[in-house]
Parts: C-alpha cells; structure tokens; sequence
C-alpha cells in the first residue's frame, strides 16, 4: 500500500456532504494522483532551473 498524502477524514467528509460515499480504492487513487502532480510540478521547475520554491503556477 502507497503512502497516504492527504487527509483521508476530511476527504471523506467532503464526500459525505455531497450525499456519497469513498470505495476503497479511492484514497489511494487520489493521493496517487496528488503524488503524480507534485512530481511533474518538481520535474517542470526542476527543469526551468530558475527557482527553488513550488507555486500554484507550477502545478500542471
């Protein structure tokens, strides 16, 4: 099992107000996707070599 990079409860909470409900396999699919758009926004700055922070503009 991947490492968890969000909160899951509030995750679930979001869901829950919507009137639904987090199969099991949806955690793990999010927080992989949020694992995948941090590294593309690593590999894009990392790329550009202009700085050294991340900003919402890096996010792809």
């Amino acid at each position: 099992m991947p490492e968890t990079l969000i909160v899951v409860s509030k995750i679930k909470k979001l869901v829950k107000e919507s009137g639904l409900r987090t199969g099991g396999d949806y955690i793990d699919a999010l927080s992989a996707k949020i694992e995948a758009s941090v590294k593309a926004s690593v590999q894009k700055v990392q790329a550009e070599n202009k700085k050294k922070t991340l900003g919402a503009e890096d996010l792809a």
